[in-house]
This record gives C-alpha cells, sequence and structure tokens, in this order.
C-alpha cells in the first residue's frame, strides 16, 4: 500500500511542477501544444481548444510543451518570441510550485503533529553544559558559529561540524553570547544513544508561529540540499549516495511501514514529501544544461549578447547543448535506477 502511496505523491509532485510551468504560460499567453504527466508510452489523451492534455506510461517526468520552445517559430504567441523576463517567469513557475508545496505540506504537519522550536525546556541528568556561564532552560538559539538558527534540525546540523562552538542565545529577549563553548555527544541515563543533553520540547502554536516556522522549515530544507551538493562536489559523497525514483519509492514505502500509526504514517510521509519536493526546487534551478536553471542561466547569458547584436540567436543551437545535457542526465538517472534495484533487491 505505502508503495503505491508513494508513486502516487512522486507523480502528484511532478503534475504539481508541470503544472506551474503549464499555468504561468498560459497566463503569459504563450502557446501550449501538450501538457503531458509521466513520459513514454501514451495512455490517455484529450485535445483541447489549443492544447493536448495526456497521461503516459513512465511517472517519472512530465513536460509542458509550448510553442518556440526548442525551435525557431514566427508564432507571436510562441515562446522564443516573449521577453526574457516572461521566459524567467514560465521557467521558474514549476521549482516555485513545488518549493510552495512543500511549505504547504509543512504547515500541515505543524498544524496536525505540532513542532517544536529550538527553545531548551529541560536538560539530562549530569548535562555539562547548564549554568550561569553556559545554557539554561528558556534560552532560544539564535545562532551557531555565524549561521542563523531557525528550527531544531539546524541546531544538530551545525554542532555536528565540530566540538568547539561560538553560540548565540535569546535569553528573557536579550542577547547572550557563548564563545569556545565545547559541545560534544555523550551517554546520559535512560538514553539509548549518545546525546548533547538538552530537551527542545516548546511546541509551535497559533497561525503566525505555524506559518513562521513552516518558512523556517523550508528554509533548512534548502540548506540540507545545498550542504549535500557541496558534499558531492567536494568528493565527501559519490555517485552511489544518489538515489532515484526508485530509491525514494522505497524510501517512501520503509518511512510509512516503519511508522507507529496510520496517523504518524501520514505525519512522516508529509514531511518527507515536503522534502522531496523542496530538494526538486533547488536541483531544478541549477545552472544545468536540460534542467529549468539552464534555460535560465542562457537566458540570462544571451539577452546581452542579443542586445549587442541587434538580432535573436537561432534557438535551435541552445537546443543541442540541452539535448546533450538531457543525455546525460538520463544515462545517470538509469545508472543511479540500477543501482537503487541491486541495493534494494541485491
Amino acid at each position: 500500500m505505502y508503495v503505491i502511496i508513494a508513486i502516487l505523491i512522486f507523480g502528484i509532485l511532478i503534475a504539481i511542477h508541470e503544472f506551474g510551468h503549464f499555468i504561468t504560460a498560459k497566463l503569459c499567453g504563450v502557446r501550449v501544444l501538450e501538457f503531458s504527466i509521466g513520459m513514454g508510452p501514451l495512455l490517455w489523451s484529450r485535445q483541447g481548444e489549443e492544447t493536448a492534455y495526456s497521461l503516459r506510461l513512465l511517472p517519472i517526468g512530465g513536460f509542458c510543451a509550448m510553442e518556440g520552445e526548442d525551435t525557431a517559430s514566427d508564432d507571436p504567441r510562441a515562446f522564443n518570441n516573449q521577453n526574457p523576463l516572461k521566459k524567467i517567469l514560465i521557467l521558474a513557475a514549476g521549482a516555485g510550485m513545488n518549493f510552495l508545496l512543500g511549505f504547504l505540506l509543512i504547515v500541515a504537519v505543524l498544524t496536525v503533529g505540532h513542532g517544536q522550536t529550538p527553545e531548551i525546556t529541560a536538560f539530562m541528568e549530569g548535562c555539562p553544559y547548564e549554568g550561569e556561564d553556559a545554557l539554561q532552560v528558556g534560552d532560544v538559539f539564535w545562532k551557531i558559529d555565524g549561521h542563523r538558527i531557525y528550527v531544531t534540525a539546524d541546531v544538530s546540523m551545525y554542532l555536528a561540524d565540530g566540538d568547539t562552538h561560538d553560540l548565540v542565545v535569546k535569553r528573557d529577549g536579550e542577547t547572550v553570547t557563548l564563545e569556545n563553548m565545547t559541545l560534544t555527544k555523550r551517554e546520559y541515563p535512560g538514553e539509548t544513544q549518545l546525546r548533547y543533553g538538552f530537551y527542545f520540547g516548546a511546541q509551535v502554536s497559533g497561525v503566525g508561529e505555524t506559518l513562521r516556522y513552516s518558512w523556517y522549515q523550508s528554509l533548512y530544507y534548502v540548506r540540507s540540499v545545498w550542504d549535500s551538493l557541496r558534499g558531492l562536489v567536494s568528493g565527501m559523497y559519490g555517485v552511489n549516495d544518489l538515489s532515484g525514483v526508485v530509491g525514494i519509492v522505497d524510501l517512501m514505502s520503509d518511512v510509512g511501514h516503519q511508522s507507529a500509526s496510520a496517523f504518524y504514517a501520514f505525519l512522516n510521509l508529509a514531511n518527507l514529501s515536503a522534502f522531496i519536493a523542496i530538494n526538486l526546487a533547488v536541483m531544478n534551478l541549477l545552472p544545468i544544461p536540460a534542467l529549468d536553471g539552464g534555460r535560465i542561466f542562457f537566458l540570462i547569458v544571451l539577452w546581452p549578447v542579443e542586445k549587442i547584436l541587434g538580432r535573436k540567436l537561432d534557438p535551435k543551437y541552445e537546443g543541442y547543448v540541452h539535448t546533450v545535457g538531457l543525455m546525460l542526465l538520463m544515462a545517470l538517472m538509469i545508472y543511479v535506477t540500477l543501482h537503487d534495484v541491486i541495493r534494494i533487491f541485491g
């Protein structure tokens, strides 16, 4: 059941992304030839007034095909004949819808399941980090080593960067700085794993606070994606650490099965879906050929060039670059998918 739910969630994420392109193109007056959910063989199609709506077999993608998107067109409503601002809005709309969906899912999780603020509510027995010149109950983490803290997960992420940290906390409305403070995980009575020794228990409540911490949680997910990308570039992570559609569906299935009840399965899957949606938004805006970010990058670079030359460049050349980029991305997707299958079933 959870595998089916995971596949449906993944399909919804893709549909929302493509709908962002579609609705923004329509609002900008661009002619849309086909709006498709899924890739590969056609399962269903219906011809609208000017747009064909279709559903395809493989739930691993989708597309919003616009007139003049990859080739030159004389149609005044073609994508290639729009001004750069409209083009950027249309291209960025898919990622924007993914981010919005992730944000709304976090709002739902915090509203139904409640969340925690980075405020210390208690210390574990024997914690050495409590005192007048150290941390106290009621302290709200504000900065760790210069990094702004928004949610409790930020605390764990930045404390993991080393043992000695410069902390800034909010205490009774005032800002308190704790420099060169050593914080390491250790064993505590009654705990099954190493801990820092303090509890976060202040609950997020009220509409305003829920929206604010939903935004903070969204920023945390963006940070997590960037940290993962830095790790990939630096060699900390390898290609085999990546997961594709199969790996994500398997992970979501595991999360559902391991949840204590159907209610917690809903919360956990919604939270994971929010992370994946925001992950897709960030990744899609990277300046890589074939991705929306790559197309936006070309627009920004070519706009002054075309102004200087006094004419538009043939979009087919940019199309060649994106075609090569798409082939490389598909090769990476196939490799990652095969690796996921071997890891899961091997």
